[in-house]
């Protein structure tokens, strides 16, 4: 995330990238604002911002620790209190949600998957958090091997969340953890029509039937 980040600020303020990675894992800076070097990034809400060209890649942050204050109204902090999260867990689990599903529709749905797994300690098996353990995001398919990588990014050897977001997900997918949608689902797999949706089961035997059905898909488009 800091160098993804620091590219693309670069071509909008007058800083190099080097400088701006400086400021990004500055473990003073994070101290100041409020936060860690891991989870420095949990704070950074994508919108868009009015910045003078010349701001420097500190007071960029300090900006972006008002925006955080700012979107964390009270009632945005009652609607938290339903899920148990903290902010930082809600804006992790929001990063897994966003990589997940770009249908804002479905998002509250896959994000109460997700609070249905962690209220029964059921580990998150989220494919999108090996992409990122492994730094992979080109992997279109998650194999055997790539479950095994150790990372406490893994969430498939991990239980609970990873320790800071995947990615900066958008106030929509942050949103639909707060309002995430109450059910009884715990597993859900994509469609084998590829049309961006998933299918959601309530139990092994269902998903198993669901995951078949999309790995066979998978496997017609000869997709490895």
């Amino acid at each position: 995330i800091p160098a993804q980040l620091a590219q693309k600020l670069a071509r909008q303020i007058d800083a190099d990238s080097a400088a701006i990675m400086r400021a990004l894992t500055s473990k003073e800076l994070a101290a100041e604002v409020g936060f860690d070097s891991v989870t420095l990034f949990s704070m950074f809400i994508p919108d868009s911002y009015e910045f003078y060209w010349t701001v420097t890649p500190e007071e960029f942050v300090k900006r972006m620790k008002r925006e955080y204050d700012r979107f964390w109204t009270p009632e945005r902090d009652a609607e938290r209190k339903r899920s148990g999260l903290s902010r930082l867990e809600v804006m992790t689990l929001a990063s897994i949600v966003y990589e997940e599903t770009r249908k804002t529709d479905e998002m509250p749905r896959i994000a109460g998957v997700y609070v249905n797994r962690l209220r029964k300690g059921i580990p998150l098996q989220a494919d999108p958090t090996v992409k990122y353990a492994m730094q992979d995001f080109g992997l279109r398919r998650i194999l055997y091997k790539h479950l095994k990588y150790p990372s406490p990014y893994n969430t498939y050897i991990n239980r609970g969340l990873p320790p800071s977001p995947i990615c900066m997900p958008g106030k929509n997918a942050i949103d639909a953890v707060l309002g995430f949608e109450q059910h009884d689902y715990i597993f859900f797999c994509a469609r084998p029509t590829f049309d961006g949706y998933h299918n959601f089961a309530r139990t092994l035997r269902e998903h198993n039937a669901n995951a078949r059905a999309y790995s066979a898909e998978l496997n017609r488009r000869k997709i490895k």
